[in-house]
């Protein structure tokens, strides 16, 4: 897998995508994307767009966020997608300390996240126009 910054064309591909509920809480929503330069694109040894990853560093803290496509989640391939992304970053930005939120519901990226080596830390509700009230659980990587 090699990952590159995002360009406009895996924008695009990104906004078709669309995961099964309850998953599609992570759907596109159709607004323009801010801080475009702080998305990575990963794609497989043919080009083909696997996922993307998002960076956004904050002092020593880096904010980590990624998506696989739809069609590959749920085939065990997480936890080596989620470790690139984590290799990647770490050699970028060098930070201290890495965070990251998924949502409460996400059982299955939790798990993930756990066997990365990532701690709950704590947990907040944000309300959204389509979703209501969704809450997060916010992580940190033990290291």
């Amino acid at each position: 897998m090699r990952i590159e910054p995002a360009d406009d064309g895996m924008f695009r591909e990104r906004d078709q995508w669309r995961y099964d509920p309850p998953y599609d809480f992570y759907d596109d929503d159709g607004q323009p994307v801010k801080n475009p330069e702080r998305f990575f694109a990963a794609r497989d040894d043919d080009g083909t767009l696997v996922g993307f990853y998002y960076f956004e560093q904050n002092g020593d803290v880096l904010f980590y966020g990624f998506g696989l496509r739809p069609d590959l989640t749920g085939r065990g391939l997480g936890e080596q997608f989620v470790r690139a992304g984590l290799e990647f970053g770490r050699a970028r930005h060098a930070p201290r300390q890495v965070v990251l939120d998924v949502a409460a519901f996400n059982e299955r990226a939790i798990r993930v996240y756990q066997r990365v080596g990532f701690t709950e830390t704590g947990r907040r509700v944000e309300t959204f126009d389509r979703w209501g009230a969704v809450e997060f659980v916010e992580m940190e990587e033990r290291r």
